[in-house]
This record gives structure tokens, C-alpha cells and sequence, in this order.
């Protein structure tokens, strides 16, 4: 028997193989050092110098090349098993001489790597092999022995009939699961594994049997003890005059060297994810994806807009921008505002700044630690374990991750929030990026909302007006519109565009609004005369800005119908679209863009025209009709053909239409603002 006694290192004690049959020796650390063989090793390839190189003990060796199997098994924990394995060493009785080993290399748990070897010599087995064309009964016997021993060298071994149901029990097999021998047999075994990898597994399985070929898979084992690990199965066919007598495999535990490799691929996918993206909402739902389905099976991320601590005592709002959820769970709104009470487990995380963690039975979450709406979803879905685990960029609190197990999944442990954390910190300098950006879009989206006034009652006229923020710019530009009335009861609309996407931008953009109105009121001049004095007035106030810019004024034309008066400053060309349908470009009053100061100190050009009843005037920025690629041209007469087709619906629907229907890009803001005549 086999001493089960296990050294200071956490492996198999060497002295317990003294006495084996078959030749053993250990090999330890990086430099694959001799640490330990036994008598039969000593006597079949005489004494080798403890504690020097493998490479060195064994300089005679001709074929160099079983040396890289030591690296692959120390590096990769990955058992390596060979079979009538030529050796050619040199004897001091017979000089250099061939003979053939199986031997197997397993890697021993431990502080310091080592590598089990066992082997047997089949010389005479090979030998009768190549005389007689078949192993004789000894010979079998030999390669039984060698199968038995083999037990030695991993955790689980086990031999199947052709069919692939177990011929006899394994002792390793049941002390790992707990699943005694009437279990086993069978197809019982496939209970033993995750409910989710039995299907898979036994598919695989079958598919090695019917090609005979050698099968290799993982799948997740319960353990006796509870609880789910990775093992890694190594099956091959055994063959007899050609024909797969049995199935012998191997089950090796590979859980730290899975989790080392989980680690690593969501490290690398949530480094990724930050890499690719800009906006902070993006960024953590990126974030949220890449922890489901591999570490989670729900996650749900909030921000919290205020980006402060709170005091204790206080309520705390926090918006949800993104969730996830593994295939066959429901998912949570993406997106919502929720108050957490001051006593809440969330609002207690984010105080402390340290991540909340529970395990309780599935389906039956603490009812005081997260809102209402989570703790239903936990219950639906069948959770086991919930996390909620703050997000600190630049020494405060500006999100909060939960992320949840469902069913029989293994729960949340520590090792899992250790890597929900380190994910987040890897991120840190991304995230904090973002949320520098978003908070100066926010001010910038802020006021940039408060100078979009809604357009005034106009008797007689009918005015609306649209603006989109661009989700690539995160919601600020420089794009504005205005509409007011003048003393003598003219309308005047007007939308500009300011160069840039920043909060430059848009104060660029107020300033300028604000010289344009003071031109307009300041005196009755036709629009083109204000806009060249908008482009002096510049040169001084805005001195670095440069802009465009479409102004029109609509008033009584003396004969019971309205006038337009436009100009229009390097802008998209206003369109006229008819009650009937028929749409047209407004390009007789083109003059060269705001900011060239006096650069440009030439008239800017007006120009008339009449608006019939029921017709439609569109004013609207670049970000309606720009592709990427594409001649503006094209865009503007698609916007005439889709302006046309909505002619006759409603103003509102009108403009609605445009948005929904015209293919923008969505890498820039756009505004517009349409005037209607009222028909005859």
C-alpha cells in the first residue's frame, strides 16, 4: 500500500514509494531539480546526483526533448501521460541501449511546483509485441499493474467498457464526490457534475466514444464537502488487436488554475471595455457585461449624480444606467432613479465605502438591504448570494455595483469580490476620466438646456422646435436655437451652430446668442446687415469662436400675407416645403461663416420671399443632414424628399418625423426649429 501521508509542502510524502514496483522520481521547483527517486528508479537507471538539474542528472539521455514536458506540466498543471516511450540511456554494463517506459508526469500540490513521475519498463512488452504481434498474458498483467499504480499520480482515475460505463469503482472518484460505487455506474456518474454541464459533457463524451478518439473536457464536480470545482478529464481508448477494449481516464482538480485564468480574461475584457469607451454611463455598462455571465448572473450599476458622500442620517439618490442579466433571467430596467433609505444595507455601503456581502438561501434575500424592486428581482431569480460592492474614484464613492448568483451556482465568495474590486481599480484612471468629463457636461448640458427657450405664441404662425444631443459627445454642443416676437409683431427664428463640443462650446454658444438678440432689437435692419454686424462684433467678444448661423424674420408683406427675410451665414440652407408637398433650398442669401472679422468686411446678402398658405419653413443645423463620407448634397436632398413626405401631418409631427426617419450619424448635436402658415 501507498502511505497517504502528505509532506510539509501540502504533497504525497517521497518515502512512501520506496518500496513501489515501478520507478518513481520527484522533481522540484523551476530549475526541475532531482529531489527524490526511489529503488526502483535507482535500480533501472542507476544512481542520479540529488539536487542537480534533471538536464544535468540525465545528460546521457538522447531524446532532450522530454525535458519540455517537465515545463508544460509545471507551468500548466496539466498531467502528461506516454506510452512505449523510447528511452535511450547509457548503462554501465551494456553502453547506450534503447528500452521503452509508459511513465506518466503529474504536477504535486504544494508552496513549491513539483512534478510527480512514474514509470514502468514495457521493453519486453514492446519486444513480444513486435515477435508475436500481440502482449501476452505476463505482458498484460505488466500494463495492469502500470494502470493501478498510475492511481498515485492523480486524484481520480477510473476505467470504462467500450460503451463508456464504469467497470469498476474509483476510490478517488468517490473521495472527491462522495458518490459511493451503485452511483457511479452507469450513466449515474453525470450526476456528480454541475447541473449545467451535464448536457454538454455527455454529448462530448459520446462523441469521443462513437469517433474513438481521445477526449478531453472540463466540467465542474460537486465535492463531498459541498460545493462546486473544475476538474480537467483525460480519457484515451485502450486497443487489442485493434480493436477499443476499455476507456481509462483521469480527472485532475484545476479550480486555481481556473480561477487564475478567469482572473486574468475578465481583467483583460473590463481593461478592454474602459479602452474602447468614453462616456461614463458606457463605461459601467460595459463594466456590467463583462461581470455577467462569468462572475454573476445579474448585475445592476448606479450612479451617484451628486458624485459627494453624504452625511449619515441622509437618504441617498442614486440613478440606474445600466443592468445585465445571464440568458433565461429577467432583466431589470436599464435605466431609473430610486431613493435608498438612510438605514438601507446600500446607503450604509456607500457611506462606509466597503462592500456588502451576503449568502442566504436561494430565493430568499434580506428584505432591508436593497430597494424594493431588487429584492423582488433577487427572489424571482432564484439568488443565493448578492454583493454590493462601492466604486471609490479619486477617494469618493461615484457608483455602486450588485451583482448577484442565481439557482445552484456556486455563491459569491470572497475570492469573487476580491475580483469585482479589482476589476474597478484597474479601471480607475478610465473611470475617472469619465466622470470628470461627465461632470463638466452635465454644468454644460445644464445651461446649454436653459438658453433652448420653447418658442413664443405667434398669431397667425405656428412655431416648433427640436433639439437632440449627440449620445458621441456626451449630450453638449454648441448647437441653439431662438424664436421671439419683435415690437412691430415680426417673428424672427434664428439657429446657429458654434464650433466645438465642450463646454467652451456651448458658452461660446450663449455669447453669441446674446449679441445676436441685442443686434436684432438694437435696430430694424434686414438679417443679412445684423449678421455681418454679428461677425464684427465678434472679432472683439468672441475673438478665438467662429460660427454659423441662419436668421430669418417673418412679417405682414402689406398684402395680407406673410414674408420671409433670411440670411444665412456658412449654415445648411433653410428649406421651403409647399402644402403640397413639393420642397425646395433657400441658397439666394449664402455668405461666408461668423468669425472671420475683418478678414471678411464685405456686405452680407439678404433675400425675400414669400410664404404661401400651409407652407412649412425649416431651420436646422448640420447634424440632420451630415454622413461620414457623404457629400452634403446628398443629404440635403434626402431631407427635401423626407420634408416633402411629411408636409401634411402636424407641425409636430413634422419635425418628429425628420428626426425618426433621416439616417443622422449621432456623432453631433442637431437642432431645428420649422414655421408654419396656417392654410387658406
Amino acid at each position: 500500500m501507498v502511505d497517504d501521508r502528505q509532506d510539509g509542502d501540502g504533497g504525497l510524502a517521497p518515502e512512501a514509494f520506496d518500496a513501489a514496483p515501478v520507478t518513481i522520481a520527484v522533481i522540484r521547483g523551476p530549475e526541475q531539480r532531482l529531489a527524490y527517486t526511489n529503488h526502483a528508479f535507482r535500480a533501472t537507471f542507476g544512481e542520479r546526483p540529488l539536487g542537480e538539474p534533471v538536464r544535468h542528472a540525465f545528460r546521457d539521455l538522447v531524446q532532450r526533448g522530454y525535458f519540455d514536458l517537465l515545463d508544460r506540466v509545471l507551468a500548466g498543471g496539466e498531467p502528461v501521460t506516454l506510452t512505449e516511450a523510447p528511452v535511450s540511456l547509457f548503462f554501465p554494463d551494456t553502453g547506450y541501449e534503447q528500452r521503452f517506459f509508459s511513465f506518466s508526469l503529474t504536477r504535486v500540490p504544494g508552496n513549491e511546483p513539483a512534478v510527480l513521475s512514474v514509470g514502468v519498463d514495457v521493453t519486453g512488452l514492446v519486444e513480444a509485441a513486435r515477435r508475436d504481434g500481440g502482449p501476452d498474458d505476463e505482458q498484460r498483467r505488466l500494463l495492469r499493474r502500470f494502470q493501478s499504480l498510475i492511481r498515485v499520480s492523480a486524484e481520480i482515475v477510473w476505467v470504462t467498457n467500450p460503451a463508456g460505463e464504469p467497470v469498476e469503482p474509483s476510490p478517488g472518484w468517490e473521495r472527491v464526490t462522495g458518490q459511493d460505487w451503485e452511483g457511479f455506474r452507469g450513466k449515474g456518474w453525470q450526476q456528480a457534475l454541475h447541473p449545467e454541464d451535464r448536457e454538454d459533457a455527455a454529448r462530448s463524451w459520446e462523441r469521443a466514444l462513437a469517433l474513438a478518439r481521445p477526449w478531453r473536457y472540463v466540467y465542474r464536480l460537486q465535492m463531498a464537502a459541498g460545493g462546486y470545482r473544475h476538474f480537467q478529464v483525460n480519457a484515451a481508448p485502450v486497443y487489442e488487436n485493434g480493436v477499443v477494449v476499455e476507456w481509462v481516464g483521469t480527472c485532475t482538480d484545476i479550480e486555481q488554475q481556473w480561477r487564475r485564468e478567469r482572473r486574468r480574461r475578465l481583467l483583460d475584457r473590463a481593461a478592454a471595455a474602459t479602452a474602447e469607451r468614453t462616456g461614463l454611463r458606457e463605461m459601467l455598462g460595459a463594466l456590467a457585461d463583462v461581470l455577467v455571465p462569468a462572475l454573476a448572473d445579474g448585475c445592476g450599476v448606479h450612479l451617484l449624480p451628486d458624485f459627494v458622500d453624504r452625511p449619515d442620517g441622509a437618504p441617498l439618490l442614486a440613478e440606474r444606467v445600466a443592468t445585465a442579466a445571464r440568458p433565461g433571467l429577467p432583466r431589470q430596467p436599464p435605466f431609473g432613479r430610486e431613493w435608498y433609505p438612510a438605514d438601507s444595507g446600500f446607503t450604509r455601503t456607500v457611506q462606509r465605502g466597503r462592500p456588502l456581502h451576503h449568502t442566504f438561501p436561494p430565493g430568499a434575500p434580506p428584505a432591508d438591504m436593497l430597494p424594493e424592486g431588487t429584492t423582488q428581482w433577487l427572489a424571482a431569480s432564484d439568488a443565493n448570494s448578492v454583493v454590493v460592492m462601492p466604486v471609490t474614484v479619486d477617494g469618493t464613492v461615484a457608483a455602486v455595483v450588485t451583482a448577484a448568483v442565481c439557482g445552484e451556482r456556486e455563491p459569491l465568495g470572497r475570492d469573487d469580490v476580491d475580483l469585482m474590486r479589482q476589476m474597478f481599480d484597474h479601471a480607475h484612471d478610465a473611470l475617472s476620466s469619465a466622470i470628470e468629463y461627465h461632470r463638466t457636461q452635465r454644468v454644460a448640458l445644464a445651461l446649454q438646456h436653459s438658453l433652448l427657450a420653447e418658442p413664443p405664441g405667434v398669431p397667425g404662425l405656428e412655431i416648433v422646435a427640436r433639439y437632440r444631443a449627440s449620445p458621441a459627445t456626451a449630450e453638449v454642443g454648441g448647437d441653439w436655437y431662438d424664436s421671439f416676437v419683435l415690437p412691430d409683431g415680426a417673428a424672427v427664428l434664428a439657429i446657429g451652430d458654434a464650433t466645438g463640443h465642450d463646454l467652451a462650446a456651448t458658452v461660446a454658444m450663449s455669447q453669441l446668442r446674446n449679441i445676436l438678440r441685442s443686434l436684432i432689437v438694437d435696430r430694424q435692419e434686414s438679417p443679412g446687415h445684423i449678421l455681418r454686424r454679428l461677425n464684427i462684433a465678434m472679432e472683439t467678444l468672441i475673438p478665438d469662436g467662429s460660427a454659423t448661423c441662419a436668421l430669418a424674420r417673418v412679417a405682414e408683406d402689406g398684402t395680407g400675407g406673410p414674408r420671409l427675410d433670411y440670411a444665412v451665414a456658412g449654415h445648411p440652407p433653410p428649406v421651403l416645403v409647399g402644402a403640397d408637398g413639393t420642397a425646395r433650398l433657400l441658397e439666394d442669401a449664402a455668405n461666408p461663416l461668423l468669425g472671420l472679422g475683418m478678414l471678411f468686411d464685405e456686405p452680407y446678402h439678404s433675400a425675400q420671399v414669400a410664404l404661401p398658405p400651409g407652407c412649412t419653413l425649416l431651420l436646422y443645423t448640420d447634424g440632420l443632414v451630415e454622413q461620414p463620407g457623404e457629400h452634403l448634397d446628398k443629404g440635403l436632398e434626402r431631407l427635401c424628399e423626407q420634408a416633402g413626405r411629411f408636409a401634411r401631418r402636424p407641425l409636430s409631427a413634422f419635425c418628429d418625423g425628420l428626426l425618426t426617419h433621416l439616417p443622422t450619424a449621432g456623432i453631433d448635436d442637431l437642432a431645428m426649429i420649422a414655421l408654419r402658415v396656417p392654410p387658406a
